[in-house]
């Protein structure tokens, strides 16, 4: 999770004449949290932010509230989160969650109150997934297993510290994980527990998989179809996967469940906003031209449904074709 104190949201008045909450107050607000809590989910500084939001709006109606939501919702996701997907999905979860009631409440004072509570129950239950995922997914971890893990999730670590806490031996294969290299700060943390782990590159998948029990990985989104936005190469791992019969495993909070649809990988482009392109580097001896190239290098791809076993969330073990209906229980 990488955010920088921009603007979280900013202060105006709206067609209600309610005014949303001071700009620097709370993108400091989120700021200062993420920098306190490191492992914090990112739903949490996030709802933590909506939150105040509610509580300091001059709305004195429910549509002046929501518009103040929304508003706020829009300046969030122009900070400098690397994991936008998410952050949409946090958002329209929260305000979805604490306004499904708000008609049932004539007096405004008492309904404000009440969207207040409903906030702080979410940021609890957020607090609280990764325990619940880690003890889920817990009996699949057996003593002898091998385990190859593709990408930095905290949650998959939070499986792993888990077992191990419960004194169960295991390894894990971890990939590289490029173009920024996160394998290798998962690697450093499971050594550091103690936990038998060894590196190896990205392409190197294949040549190990015979070796390897199952595969384990985050997700940045679980889309409707139990598909997944995920980092770069998931896609080719779970292929790799499927081919010699190993399951493939997800481990992820509800928050990243989101309302899309994708059917291939173009699909996945307007999910986020980060650039994929970048210039190749202009020492290379090796290119006649190199100021020429252009490297294409995606830093999320999309598995569909067909190549996961199972998704593990603090709503339970979940088969792909459950994941839309756990999403009409969460807008709904």
């Amino acid at each position: 999770m990488n955010i920088t104190p921009t603007s979280a949201v900013t202060a105006t008045t709206t067609t209600t004449g309610a005014s949303t909450p001071n700009t620097q107050e709370n993108a400091a607000f989120a700021w200062e949290y993420i920098k306190k809590e490191q492992e914090a989910a990112l739903a949490i500084p996030v709802i933590r932010v909506l939150i105040e939001v509610i509580r300091k709006s001059q709305a004195a109606t429910i549509m002046g509230l929501q518009k103040d939501l929304e508003h706020a919702t829009h300046n969030l996701k122009q900070c400098s989160f690397n994991t936008s997907i998410s952050l949409n999905s946090v958002c329209e979860l929260f305000i979805r969650f604490v306004t499904r009631t708000s008609f049932d409440f004539p007096n405004f004072d008492q309904c404000k109150i009440t969207l207040i509570e409903r906030g702080e129950q979410l940021s609890k239950k957020s607090a609280n997934s990764r325990t619940k995922i880690a003890k889920l997914a817990d009996r699949f971890i057996r003593d002898g297993v091998t385990i190859l893990v593709h990408g930095f999730s905290r949650v998959v670590l939070s499986v792993l510290l888990n077992a191990s806490a419960q004194g169960k031996r295991f390894s894990v294969i971890v990939t590289e994980s490029r173009p920024d290299s996160s394998g290798y700060k998962l690697a450093e943390r499971l050594q550091a527990a103690k936990i038998p782990v060894k590196l190896i590159m990205d392409g190197g998948v294949s040549r190990i998989i015979d070796k390897v029990d199952y595969v384990l990985c985050g997700a940045e989104a679980i889309v409707e179809n139990g598909g997944i936005v995920n980092k770069i190469g998931t896609y080719q791992i779970s292929i790799v996967a499927k081919a010699f019969k190993k399951p493939f495993y997800v481990a992820a909070e509800s928050f990243k469940f989101t309302r899309s649809y994708p059917l291939n990988q173009s699909d996945i482009e307007f999910l986020k906003e980060e650039k994929d392109t970048f210039q190749a580097c202009k020492s290379c001896s090796k290119c006649e031209h190199p100021e020429s190239l252009t490297i294409d290098s995606p830093t999320l791809d999309y598995t569909p449904p067909s190549y996961i076993t199972l998704l593990f969330t603090e709503l339970g073990v979940l088969t792909p074709s459950a994941v839309s209906d756990e999403l009409i229980k969460l807008y709904y």
